[in-house]
């Protein structure tokens, strides 16, 4: 479906601003902040209100307006302990990227709570040089959406507990969910699931995932079959026996109501061990080793909304608690095209907050030149890092960020220092997005919303159908001047120009763009600038029809000595329209994006579709097409 944009479907328009100068005031240390530096800081203030600059540059000029004439330089404020050739250049160098590191984090958490919220289609932008945009189309409740966005992210380092003990409570969930017993009657159930027997998993290997249908389809079919190894039990407590392989998925779906929503693997203890698909009907549970859990994107909602029940959340242990992966794995949506998150059980309470950090950066294993991310910690995380790494060796340690799980390394030996090496990135992009979540808890620069607008859903109605009649109307003339002027010509013209901006709504779609009132506009335009190739070419096709040439050659010609005009004429709007369309933004960049579309599918349609349709129509072995003049018949 083409997405509609705040004009058109209402919702919220907020802009909110990144204070980077009380994230300047936090960087220095508080020991060497004097009156000078406070009026350094109050006056900055002040400037960057009516100033385009960035708010770094402010400060420059402002500290050297101020502080300099009193003998002060930035090293006597600011820690230069964890500078290599400490210099004032590389003091006004961490400032620049602390203050853009700043506006970054502040985007991806607030993209992140957007989507926690459930609002369709957000646009999320950063603006000038402390500003982000943000367009909330479909927002009814603006109390709740302010509180959501103002409030401060909290990142957590929580232990990973994917046991036994979290398998058994899933077990439970389907017991509870399938059968209706209460509560409490299942809780005093120790098994998983039903007592049946199960077939031999087909073995995976670590990082692969299978389809979850397939994987209980796969055990559960197996049933009849695995009577023979397991005669007497199989005999009378198999449920499946005798059923066809419709009826098994069906019973096992009903059995199963919650696990069948995503798929488990069995990890062994043993280093490097494959991954083994584990399947809720046996009561088999192993004690070791762990689990890991994958959920495809279109059963997370049921998934989260069994799990959030009141009467669901006693199977839970209640030291425990559920989150998932902040993004989908990007080989597997690379190899199938599909979107597959990996949840975690963690211990709720966190063994360290963002507090402690004071630093992360991107950098790439000099061993393997893998992309990596290096923390620091502060004295106080340090020592504490210290005890929890080394009481966790070889398990993992989920980094959260407002319950969304964006790493979860495994600890491989006892860190000391407070400095930590994270691999496992799959690319520069995601080590560069953990830096970033990471620095959520180090950054000092509050968020506060500086704009806030409420568009009502009527007035997004009112203007579709303002732009939809503008642009039907204006459809409507070309179509009727086309065809008085060029007869049949005229009518291929205005298929053509149909085609045309079904297209540019295709691949708006297929693009996930989002179609705004200036969009529409961009379209309408774009019908005008469709039919002006039309006109270069039948009037070209005129001239040589005019000089005595037969149907043929008059096409040939005209579409051959015409398209030099038709190029030039769309490629130097094509570059206007990409530069508004790259650095303009809002209804500038929705007017310039639908335009540039146009333009492509303008130069397919107002020539080759055209000619195609042309020439079919021509085809009969008859020398005449109407063109807007007399018809014309060859001798």
């Amino acid at each position: 479906a083409l997405k509609l944009g705040l004009d058109l479907k209402g919702g919220m328009y907020v802009t909110m601003e990144v204070d980077v100068v009380k994230l300047i005031e936090e960087s220095a240390q508080n020991e060497s902040i004097d009156e000078t530096f406070q009026q350094v800081l109050d006056k900055t203030k002040e400037d960057v209100k009516n100033s385009d600059n960035e708010t770094i540059d402010v400060f420059l000029k402002n500290f050297n307006d101020i502080a300099r004439p009193k003998g002060k330089t930035l090293i006597s404020y600011f820690d230069v302990g964890n500078i290599r050739d400490a210099s004032e250049d590389k003091i006004v160098e961490k400032l620049k990227k602390d203050a853009k590191d700043a506006i970054d984090q502040a985007a991806e958490v607030l993209r992140q709570r957007i989507d926690q919220y459930g609002v369709s289609e957000p646009n999320i932008q950063k603006v000038g040089n402390n500003r982000i945009i943000l367009e909330l189309p479909g927002v009814e409740n603006n109390e709740q959406m302010r509180a959501l966005i103002s409030t401060t992210a909290r990142l957590e380092f929580n232990l990973v507990r994917n046991n036994a003990e979290i398998v058994r409570a899933f077990g439970k969930i389907d017991k509870f969910l399938s059968k209706g017993k209460s509560a409490s009657a299942v809780n005093t159930i120790d098994t998983a699931v039903v007592d049946t027997t199960h077939k031999e998993a087909e073995v995976v290997k670590k990082g692969d995932i299978a389809d979850s249908s397939k994987a209980t389809t796969a055990a559960d079919t197996s049933k009849a079959d695995s009577g023979k190894s397991n005669s007497n039990k199989a005999d009378t407590n198999d449920p499946y026996k005798g059923l066809s392989e419709k009826q098994v998925q069906e019973k096992h779906l009903k059995d199963h109501p919650f696990t069948s929503l995503f798929t488990t693997y069995y990890i062994p203890p043993q280093e490097n061990a494959n991954w083994t698909p584990f399947f809720y009907t046996t009561d088999q549970i192993p004690e070791v080793g762990e689990f890991n859990f994958k959920i495809q994107k279109d059963s997370m909602d049921k998934f989260l909304e069994i799990l959030n029940r009141p009467e669901i959340k006693s199977f839970i242990p209640l030291d425990l608690k559920v989150a998932i992966d902040a993004k989908p794995d990007k080989r597997i949506q690379k190899a199938n095209n599909i979107e597959v998150f990996d949840f975690y059980c963690l211990k709720k309470d966190p063994e360290l907050t963002g507090d402690v950090v004071v630093d992360a950066s991107q950098s790439f294993d000099p061993t393997t030149n893998a992309p990596v991310v290096n923390m620091t910690m502060n004295d106080e995380g340090a020592e504490k890092w210290a005890r929890i790494t080394g009481a966790n060796l070889k398990k993992r340690i989920a980094i959260v960020l407002d319950d969304r799980v964006y790493s979860a390394p495994v600890v491989q030996s006892k860190i000391t220092g407070g400095r930590s090496q994270i691999s496992g990135s799959s690319n520069t992009e995601e080590a560069r997005l953990l830096e970033v979540i990471l620095k959520a808890g180090a950054l000092k620069a509050p968020v506060s919303i500086v704009e806030e607008r409420v568009i009502g859903p009527s007035l997004g109605q009112d203007s579709i159908d303002i732009g939809l009649r503008a642009s039907l109307i204006a459809m409507l003339f070309v179509i009727i001047y086309m065809f008085m002027y060029y007869n049949k010509a005229g009518l291929v013209a205005d298929i053509a120009m149909i085609i045309n901006t079904a297209l540019i709504l295709a691949i708006l779609t297929s693009m996930k763009g989002t179609l705004t009132l200036p969009g529409i506009a961009g379209i309408a335009l774009t019908m005008g600038m469709a039919v002006d190739a039309n006109v270069l070419i039948f009037e070209r096709i005129r001239e040589e029809l005019e000089r005595g040439r037969s149907l043929r050659s008059a096409i040939d010609e005209g579409f051959g000595k015409a398209m030099s005009a038709i190029i030039d004429g769309n490629v130097t709007t094509a570059i206007t329209a990409f530069i508004l369309m790259t650095l303009a933004s809002g209804p500038i960049q929705g007017f310039a994006t639908t335009l540039l579309i146009g333009l492509i599918t303008n130069l397919f349609t107002g020539v080759m579709v055209l000619r195609a349709i042309i020439e079919l129509m021509s085809s009969n072995g008859k020398n005449e097409f109407s063109f807007g003049q007399p018809k014309l018949t060859s001798n």
